[in-house]
């Protein structure tokens, strides 16, 4: 195999990610465009006429125009051109004698956006190298850190294969031998070839280096330059530059006169001077040039000039000429000159001098419209032929062509004449009227915003008469069904259901439980009672209480004797029950003291200092109020005694382990100055317990702080043994001190003040939301993880539910994950009785499932697709829609997404009620703001944006690198203690934030925070560096900050603040010592070397280094236990490892898991201790054996009432006492098969084992993988959106208890989801690893109340990708265009169907009166509503709208499957022409090959995945040989000429809405290119020049001069060359392209492929879908969505959204397994719980059908075909309202085609259950 054949090979083999690459992977990430790919993207286009006339402008038009896309999607690029690969722009097939024209081009465009780019977008650097192994290159590629490279991979259609085979295969390996060097680098490679625009996002493919194959070590692929030799530059130049004045010589004029300045040549020529430009220039030096070599040119030369005169000065609408077929033999002569004018020319305007000379005279560059080749071969054709009619329109052409010949005989000694007479020929090409019109429409709620839309109305006829009876039969069908009918459950499913609900209910409840509140306490439910009806607020709080002291004191005034009188009596009886209750109180502490001093005793026995301070601490944390309010002083200063007794440990062994030591006695020493300001706040602080804080903090030369003189004189019930002449000072200064180690105990109050509205003390922007919800006014908060935002939500929960019993708050999560955790949380908060059954405080309902009455609740958590169903379900227009008050749409910035954002602005839109919305990850949150605001204003709310930047506690981050060899021998047993960070800990290095920011052109991030040791480090890196120049203000030291004081966070923002402001001035200012600060700061990155080896063991016996492995240093899933145990060892767990690749998630568990099993199993071996324990065990079974297992029964305890005390000290220790007697034996409980103590990872203590079995047991039954299980046991859990829903639950629930302490997981866990850990994992890099996913998940890190400091943690990722996340800023979020055709026809089903209510026309005029309809869409309000009323065309046109805007026929269909938008209208159009009807007919005879083909259809239509182009060069390798399916068989001829036909009328009809809105709307010439904004031509009119084409309306003038008019292709050829002015957006007009003549590749067959043989291991080699993908792909499939219109059994339409076949089998598996459960108590009719409790909602009659009657559920099709006939016999007939749509097709009857109907019923049943036979068996 040669070098060139095995580069090819690699490549294939890499695998490659469909993303948006702005949205799901660049954000605002710098990414280098290659030019040449560019080009060959941009050019390899039909439309562009490089054959028979040159289009030189249309071509750097082309190129503007993607170029403008990419910005237009704020996508941040630099162009780099690399001369090497100057011929990769000629697209294939293309012949040699037109490649010049190419290269010509390609030199034009450089020039072009080289001179104009810096003016237009000065961020867009372009770059110009000479090959990728150019110096130059490898500077740029590090002072730009440019992410990843956009550009071709030389893939190329089979059919451009085919004709060029040599060619293609010399261009694939150029362009992949680059690819091969960009990966050896470490880039990503994102595909141009194949990147298509979707509305506001960028797809394409990305080939990811990160999981590339091994780079070929043996491969040297050098690229030399392609082009062949550079023909010398024509020594002419400099003679002509002299004569232009351009050279800084003299030249000499025609008079003979010698100037020096060209606007003294143009005065010599007559003319103004303004028109020499570079495009004159260079014509005339081309032309010297030519004519030098052949004077026999010079007609053409003339025809050439008139030529560059009309194109200077025409406007570019007016040159769209036909093709001169007249042109004949003089046509080669013609094209034969151009080629010629493009070499000369090229070689000229290549030159460096040249491009000098024109910078340095600022000559306007306007090459980019040098040549017109159309326009040049009609002139030169007539002047040949001696028949050019210039017209006495063009009489202004002539003084001006003369002039410029009088120009051109300045530079070379040649007589030029214009011709003198001309015949007269005038235009054949007459300009096209087209009549505009469309079908009748009016609707009062609509007619009012269209008034101003005035387009003639046609005749009404929709339908073909070939396919209207089907069409009208099947609507009759569904039509007389309803919307909302369907098969009733049998009272078998309604027991099924009742059961899996009941588990649900009991599920969620030990789900709420497992949540805590901020302090890590259990939530207490709160009763809640509906108010009176007024506001609680604060304000009203303060004064309705000064209003009843003032009633009170008016009503006193009156009869103030006699109160004397009696208050005098009243106050004795008062002051005795004060004296009653002071002395019970006097009694109740001494009994808890005394209670306390028997615990005290117990913890006073342990000699474990650490031991006894855990202990306290959890003693005092489980203390009632009444209690803590006593004790909480003594306890906590007994907790500082064993902190003193630790710290004195620490420093008598300080050498131990060197820096790591230092780190944990600084660390005590923080908490003990931590523990001190907390003790002094204390409730019960004495005298003593002060004196004793002051001598401990002098004998450690603490901080100053001031100590309180207290009242309260009470001697402490034990007495310290402090030792303080033992105690060592701290050697450090106060400020160091308190900036290096006590940053994270820092006080944290920022503006906090008590608020009767909240039980806690918010900060001021948490007030002031607080009272934008008081005023019922919208808010969008942006504040970081852990700041406090989830009281927001809450708060406005509660106050719904305390209003009254009826007003709804909505909850709108991203994930199902977050919506589960939400309901949980309210589960465990709120308690409330109804007056009325059926009504709860919450409810779920996602696309699966549903827990209560979504309608019958006050707070429903759902996700955004569903709560779009409910508020356009026209059922809800006068019911439940109109009792939601406030919507809450947690993480906002969902809105982004590619898949579901346009879901979230629709609804943001259509919110009938104030709104609140939240996100911690918002990159432009002001502008998102203003957008926010602007459409709830037109909602008649107010929108305020509260902003808060700091989180509670700060993230510190390291990198860690593994050892060579790893020597595991258990986890260890002694950890460090109290050191906070992984600072000094073997393998880890610590990551300044400021040392990410190498590259200045980024910027600073806004949220780049650093915490107090980040500022000391910073000052003092830039003390060191600082010069006269940039000196440091003595403000900033750190002495000012700390001086004499105690330093709190707000000193430290303060501080931040300045420092970071100095240092944006030192980031762009030259010659400053910013670039010093960085490297000094990131000293602690650089030479990090792989420790020799790491050893971790139980106990010192247990080391030793012998058996040490070796350790792939690049594999995460080798570096892996290492890591963990490091954690460990400093006490950094709980974790959560994040890995965006499901797969390797699951690879990496069971790796450490084997690991963990392997590690005991060999300490079993040589453990003599273990084996003497078994021989004890053994024999103790014996023993038990023996005695017959009977033991004395003790008796039980009398339980205490809830508020009840102990009877005395010592009940307590009775109790424990008590406790230990009933397992005197540790064989007890004693199980061998458990894990060890040092081989996992749970935390024991904090679950009880027979706990933990009833976590256990059910996830067995559910069929858990075995290692799965295995795993939670040793504390290990795996958390992604594959795996079984109740392990998922599981992993959170063991997690949040404490007792899981390692977690591996993609991004689920990153939205929201309340999984407090102390570190955060970044293991591996990903495609999908961006700016806002790593924001989301360090989130997780350091939460609010949990942790004082988090750590995140690089694994196996490089250093320039660590420093770019850290860097990085946010992604701006995009908007989508909202307006959908789906989403109009639904509108009009819900005013239909709910009589045009108030709610109904409220939701269509808010959402058509916005201003700006999307975010970052223009104010455009006239061509949305141009939009909308051709969709409503569109709609009309296709049957599913009526003149009056009722929903007609297939309209419930394309309803139902809105998700999928543009494939729901290719189904019904298939539908409505008999397709399915006709392919279905054989069903019983030809069952085999009609549900195939059916499959085909299905996957043409729904979850399209092309194939890459490099798919199909290896079809002889791949397909051929393989049994796997790669391509997609084509549709079915029928199904395709549909669907092409359905596509050619939405063309129809969108093309005229492009004509109707230039026709009123659009004035502007359409003559500025769409990136630079440079205008090209004039404004003269050509009048009627030959072969002129009448000038385009639709299409862009400059497309149009490669001579086309207003006709267009397809769809995608009409938005690609729409005229500027008009929004036209591809992803929203119905159609679904057709591969091949409307697509670009072919779709990859997975689904067809899976359905035809089951194989995963197939879909992964041949098909290229990744292991950890299928599961999501598949379980995506429409088939079960389709149930829902085709009215299956058990199909519920209400649950409209995709139930995937995996959401299916979690909801059979919970059926199966609460069916067993129920047989194994004996309890199966599950009656015990109320119908409320939840599950799918039962069937309901349509309330469109008058006499309801019962069905019976049938047992069979055929049954049910018969049941449906008897029906249709009872039922009247429907009429339609277009009367042309009632005629038969082919004699046929609708009873007739209504049983056909049925087999297509019957087809889609088996297709469905065929597919998800062969799913659940992967599934499982």
């Amino acid at each position: 195999m040669t070098d060139q054949e095995q580069l090819l090979d690699w490549y294939a083999g890499l695998p490659a990610r469909r993303v948006d690459l702005v949205g799901e992977y660049a954000g605002s990430e710098l990414f280098l465009v290659e030019g040449d790919s560019l080009l060959q993207r941009c050019w390899n286009d039909s439309k562009l006429d490089f054959d028979k006339g040159y289009q030189l402008l249309h071509a750097v038009y082309t190129v503007e125009r993607f170029l403008h896309g990419l910005v237009q999607r704020k996508c941040n690029f630099h162009l780099a051109f690399f001369n090497a690969h100057e011929r990769l722009c000629i697209p294939p097939g293309t012949p040699d004698s037109k490649a010049q024209l190419y290269l010509f081009a390609r030199s034009i465009t450089i020039r072009h956006l080289k001179a104009h780019l810096p003016r237009s977008h000065p961020s867009i650097r372009l770059q110009i190298f000479e090959t990728v192994y150019d110096a130059q290159f490898d500077t740029y590629l590090e002072t730009s850190s440019v992410y990843f490279f956009l550009c071709h991979d030389g893939a190329s259609s089979a059919i451009e294969h085919r004709l060029q085979k040599k060619h293609a295969f010399s261009v694939k390996v150029l362009y992949r031998s680059m690819i091969y060097l960009l990966m050896k680098k470490g880039y990503n490679v994102a595909l141009i070839n194949g990147l298509e625009w979707m509305d506001t996002k960028v797809m394409t493919m990305v080939v990811e280096c990160s999981y590339r194959r091994p780079i070929l070590s043996e491969l040297e692929l050098k690229i030399s330059r392609s082009g062949g030799q550079q023909k010398r530059a024509p020594e002419e130049i400099d003679a002509f530059l002299s004569k232009f004045g351009l050279s800084g010589q003299f030249l000499v004029c025609p008079s003979g006169e010698r100037v020096k300045d060209p606007a003294k040549v143009a005065e010599h020529a007559s003319t103004d001077p303004s028109v020499l430009s570079e495009r004159i220039y260079l014509t005339l030096a081309t032309l010297a040039l030519i004519l030098q070599q052949d004077s026999s040119k010079t007609l053409l030369a003339v025809g050439f000039l008139i030529h560059t005169v009309l194109i200077g000065d025409a406007r570019i609408s007016d040159r769209s000429q036909s093709w001169n077929a007249r042109a004949g033999d003089k046509q080669l002569e013609i094209s034969n000159f151009i080629i010629e004018f493009c070499i000369l020319s090229r070689r000229i305007s290549d030159d460096r001098r040249w491009s000098d000379a024109m910078e340095n005279g600022s000559v306007k560059c306007d090459i980019a419209d040098l040549i017109d080749g159309r326009l040049f071969t009609q002139i030169a054709t007539g002047l040949m032929a001696k028949s050019f009619d210039q017209g006495d329109q063009l009489a202004w052409l002539e003084p001006k062509v003369k002039n410029l010949i009088r120009i051109l005989s300045v530079l070379i000694d040649i007589r030029m004449e214009y011709p003198e007479q001309l015949n007269n020929i005038r235009s054949e090409v007459p300009a096209k009227s087209n009549k505009i019109s469309v079908l009748p429409f009016s609707n009062p709620v609509f007619d009012k915003h269209l008034t101003n839309i005035d387009i003639p109305t046609a005749g009404s006829k929709i339908i073909s008469n070939e396919s209207v009876g089907v069409f009208h039969a099947m609507s009759q069908s569904h039509n007389s069904k309803g919307r909302s009918e369907f098969h009733p459950q049998s009272d078998k499913d309604k027991a099924r259901a009742l059961r899996r609900n009941q588990f649900f209910m009991a599920e969620m409840q030990a789900y709420a439980a497992s949540l805590t509140s901020a302090v890590g306490k259990s939530l207490e439910p709160e009763i809640v009672a509906v108010s009176d009806g007024k506001k609680i607020g604060k304000n009203h709080a303060e004064s309705s209480k000064d209003s009843d002291d003032s009633a009170s004191s008016r009503k006193s005034q009156p009869n103030k004797g006699a109160t004397n009188r009696k208050g005098a009596s009243k106050s004795i009886m008062l002051g005795k029950i004060a004296a009653g209750k002071a002395s019970k109180d006097n009694e109740n502490v001494e009994k808890f003291f005394s209670g306390w001093q028997t615990v005290r005793k117990g913890y006073e026995s342990e000699p474990q200092p650490r031991l006894r301070y855990s202990k306290a601490k959890k003693y005092l944390q489980d203390l009632p109020d009444s209690r803590r309010v006593v004790l909480q002083a003594e306890v906590e200063f007994f907790i500082l005694t064993s902190l003193i007794e630790i710290y004195r440990d620490l420093q008598s062994r300080e050498t131990d382990k060197g820096i790591s030591r230092a780190e944990e006695v600084y660390g005590v020493a923080a908490l003990i100055w931590d523990s001190i300001h907390k003790l002094l706040l204390a409730d019960g602080l004495s005298k003593k317990i002060t004196n004793y804080l002051a001598q401990v903090s002098k004998a450690m030369g603490l901080p100053a702080t001031k100590f309180p003189d207290p009242t309260n004189d009470r001697e402490l019930s034990f007495t310290p043994s402090l030792h303080l002449s033992k105690l060592k000072e701290i050697s450090l200064r106060s400020s160091d001190f308190q900036l290096l180690h006590c940053g994270p105990y820092m006080d944290r109050n920022l503006d906090s003040k008590i608020d009767p509205r909240v039980p806690f003390k918010p900060d001021g922007w948490q007030r002031k939301v607080l009272d934008e919800l008081d005023a019922d006014r919208s808010v969008f908060v942006v504040a970081p993880t852990s700041a406090g935002k989830t009281f927001i939500s809450f708060y406005a929960m509660e106050k719904v539910l305390k209003a009254n019993d009826e007003n709804v708050l909505v909850y709108v999560a991203p994930t199902k994950a977050l919506v589960n955790q939400i309901a949980a949380e309210i589960q465990a908060r709120y308690k409330k009785t109804y007056k009325y059954p059926g009504k709860s405080v919450w409810a779920i309902h996602t696309r699966d499932y549903r827990i209560n009455n979504p309608q019958g609740c006050q707070i429903l958590v759902t996700v955004p697709h569903i709560l779009q169903l409910m508020l356009l379900n026209p059922s809800n227009a006068k019911s439940w829609a109109t009792k939601v008050k406030t919507i809450i749409f947690d993480e906002i910035h969902s809105i982004g997404n590619a898949e579901d954002g346009v879901v979230w602005e629709q609804l943001l839109l259509l919110a009938p009620c104030p709104i609140i919305a939240l996100s911690a990850t918002v990159g432009n949150p002001e502008k998102f703001s203003e957008w926010l605001a602007t459409t709830q204003e037109s909602l008649g709310f107010k929108l305020t944006m509260v902003k808060h930047d700091q989180r509670y506690s700060s993230l510190r981050k390291f990198e860690f690198v593994p050892p060579k060899r790893f020597s595991f021998h258990g986890l260890a047993t002694k950890t460090s203690f109290a050191t906070l960070g992984l600072d000094g800990l073997e393998g880890f290095s610590f990551i300044h934030p400021v040392a990410s920011l190498t590259n200045k052109s980024r910027g600073m991030p806004e949220d780049l925070s650093l915490e107090a040791r980040d500022c000391l480090f910073l000052w003092q890196a830039m003390s060191r560096h600082k010069t006269a120049e940039f000196p440091i203000d003595a403000s900033l030291d750190p002495d000012k900050i700390a001086f004499q004081k105690v330093v709190k966070k707000a000193d430290v923002i303060v501080w931040e603040e300045k420092l970071k402001s100095l240092l944006r001035k030192w980031m762009h200012s030259p010659g400053s010592p910013f670039d010093k600060v960085v490297e000094d700061l990131g000293k602690s990155m650089v030479g990090q070397q792989h420790h020799e080896v790491q050893v971790s063991y139980r106990h010192a016996a247990d080391a030793g280094a012998e058996s040490a492995t070796e350790v792939d240093v690049n594999d995460v899933i080798n570096t892996t236990l290492p890591l963990l145990c490091k954690l460990h060892e400093r006490e950094a767990l709980p974790a959560i490892l994040f890995c965006y690749d499901r797969l390797k998630c699951e690879e990496i568990g069971e790796a450490v898991l084997a690991q963990l099993a392997v590690g005991e199993s060999n300490w079993k071996e040589n453990s003599s201790w273990w084996k003497k324990h078994i021989n004890d065990w053994e024999q103790w079974k014996t023993a038990q054996a023996k005695l017959g297992g009977k033991r004395a029964t003790k008796p039980v305890a009398k339980k205490r009432g809830k508020d009840e005390e102990d009877d005395g000290p010592g009940t307590k220790a009775d109790r424990m006492q008590d406790t230990a007697d009933t397992e005197a034996s540790p064989f007890a409980t004693f199980n061998p098969d458990a894990p060890i103590d040092g081989f996992h990872f749970a935390a024991k203590h904090k679950l009880v084992t027979s706990e933990l079995d009833g976590y256990l047991w059910p996830l067995k039954k559910r069929g858990v993988a075995q290692w799965l299980i295995d795993g939670l046991s040793r504390g290990i859990g795996v958390h992604h959106a594959g795996m079984n829903r109740k392990y998922r639950q599981v992993v959170e629930m063991l997690f949040r208890k404490g007792f899981l302490r390692v977690v591996i997981a993609t991004g689920t866990l990153a939205l929201g989801i309340n999984m407090p850990c102390a570190t955060v994992v970044f293991s591996g890099d990903s495609v999908f690893l961006t700016a806002l996913n790593f924001r989301q998940a360090a989130g997780r890190a350091g939460r609010r109340g949990f942790d004082l400091l988090g750590n995140v943690v690089f694994q196996n990722m490089s250093q320039s990708k660590i420093r770019r996340l850290i860097s990085s800023r946010l992604p701006d979020l995009n908007g989508h265009f909202p307006i959908t055709t789906s989403l109009v026809l639904r509108l009009f089903a819900l005013l239909h169907e709910s009589g045009n209510s108030p709610y109904a026309t409220k939701a269509v005029d808010s959402l058509l009166s916005q201003p700006r309809l999307y975010l970052d869409g223009s104010s455009f309000k006239e061509q949305v509503l141009y939009h909308l009323r051709f969709s409503i065309e569109y709609l009309r046109r296709q049957g599913l709208l009526s003149s009056q805007g009722t929903p007609a026929s297939f309209a419930d269909m394309t309803s139902t499957l809105y998700f999928t938008e543009n494939s729901t209208f290719a189904m019904t159009a298939l539908m409505r022409d008999g397709f399915f009807h006709e392919l279905c007919s054989d069903i019983k005879e030809k069952e085999l090959v009609t549900i195939r083909t059916l499959m085909v259809v299905m996957a043409h239509l729904f979850l399209q995945r092309p194939c890459r182009q490099v798919d199909q060069e290896h079809t002889e390798d791949i397909v051929k040989k393989s049994s796997s399916i790669v391509f997609l068989p084509p549709l079915p001829r029928k199904a395709a000429r549909i669907i092409r036909l359905h596509n050619q009328e939405t063309l129809q009809i969108f093309t005229t809405y492009v004509e109707t809105f230039v026709n009123q709307h659009v004035k502007k010439h359409d003559c500025q290119l769409p990136l630079t904004g440079v205008r090209m031509g004039g404004d003269r009119v050509l009048g009627d020049l030959a072969g002129k084409l009448a000038p385009s309306k639709v299409r862009s003038a400059f497309v149009a001069l490669s001579g086309h008019g207003d006709t267009f292709d397809s769809i995608s050829d009409l938005c690609r060359t729409t005229r500027e002015g008009v929004f036209l957006e591809e992803a929203v007009i119905p159609h679904l392209p057709v591969y091949p003549d409307e697509a670009n590749a072919p779709l990859n067959a997975y689904l067809y492929d899976f359905y035809m043989y089951g194989d995963i291991e197939s879909l992964e080699r041949a098909n290229g879908v990744r292991k950890s993908e299928v599961w999501f792909l598949l379980n995506a499939t429409i088939c079960a969505s389709l149930a829902n219109f085709l009215k299956l059994p058990n199909s519920d339409p209400s649950m409209l959204d995709i139930m995937g076949g995996g959401d299916e089998l979690d909801n059979l598996e919970d059926d199966r397994f609460a069916a067993e459960i129920s047989s194994d108590k004996g309890d199966s009719s599950a009656t015990s719980l109320s119908s409320g409790l939840g599950g799918r909602a039962l069937p309901s009659t349509s309330s469109s059908d008058p006499k309801p009657r019962k069905k019976k559920v049938v047992a069979s099709w055929d049954d049910e075909e018969e049941d449906e006939e008897e029906e249709e016999e009872e039922e009247e007939g429907s009429s339609s309202e277009e009367e042309e749509s009632t005629a038969p097709i082919k004699g046929q009857s609708p009873e007739e085609i209504e049983r056909g109907f049925m087999n297509v019923y019957r087809a889609f049943s088996k297709l469905r259950l065929e597919f998800d036979t062969k799913f659940k068996a992967i599934f499982a």
